[in-house]
């Protein structure tokens, strides 16, 4: 619910899921637990549906919005990436609706880390979550896809298959998710400098830190990954 040019970072990456062509319904799965009353509301408020589930097991809450919304496929974006783009996450649902049973950019990422999207088959994912045990696949959602890539057809999206002319040479290095402050406040500024109608353009904003020398302003977070 921090802001970013006076409006939540959630409503932000709402705004971005729905400027997708190929997304037709946005559910904000989040807990049931009170202290997320404000992020059902707000959700609602702007248009988005709403499913509350466990706080640890995000691969059951997932699942469960799934199922209650009734996809045939499940794009899966995260709250903390105020940058994601619309158009990758379009590519990874013609992915998968052209036969994979997942997509997305992070398999061998070319994009600024916070720029992801995954999509997957609803019938695949159902695999997954009877299949997935680990307490680092029920709370971390897709890592079961790339431990068990023999199972599944996977497509890995690259900045060249979204973009003709690239990310401007932007690659892995530059940090565009919010875990720390150093984050925040490079966005509070990118979101405040760079010209936009409805949502930021992603180029843009990776023109702007390059144009400013911008890039090491969050490089000390340290990032955890799982793959």
């Amino acid at each position: 619910m921090l802001p970013l040019d006076g409006i939540p970072m959630l409503e932000h990456d709402i705004r971005r899921a729905m400027a997708a062509d190929r997304v037709d319904t946005v559910v904000v799965a989040t807990t049931f637990h009170a202290k997320d009353d404000i992020v059902a509301s707000h959700a609602k408020s702007i248009g988005a549906e709403v499913f509350r589930g466990s706080e640890d097991d995000v691969l059951g809450r997932m699942q469960g919005a799934a199922e209650t919304y009734d996809a045939d496929v499940v794009v899966r974006l995260t709250g903390d990436n105020p940058f994601v783009e619309p158009a990758l996450i379009s590519t990874a649902v013609e992915h998968v609706e052209s036969g994979a049973d997942y997509a997305s950019n992070k398999i061998e990422r070319t994009w600024p880390i916070g720029v992801d999207a995954e999509a997957f088959t609803a019938t695949s994912f159902r695999r997954v979550e009877e299949a997935a045990r680990e307490p680092h696949h029920r709370e971390h959602v897709t890592p079961y896809y790339h431990e068990n890539d023999d199972e599944f057809e996977r497509v890995n999206v690259t900045v060249d298959d979204v973009f003709d002319n690239g990310l401007f040479g932007a690659g892995v290095e530059l940090r565009l998710t919010l875990d720390e402050y150093a984050d925040y406040d490079l966005y509070r500024n990118l979101y405040s400098e760079v010209d936009y109608e409805g949502i930021i353009d992603v180029r843009d904003v990776v023109d702007y830190i390059q144009r400013h020398d911008l890039s090491a302003a969050n490089t000390d977070v340290d990032q955890k990954t799982l793959w």
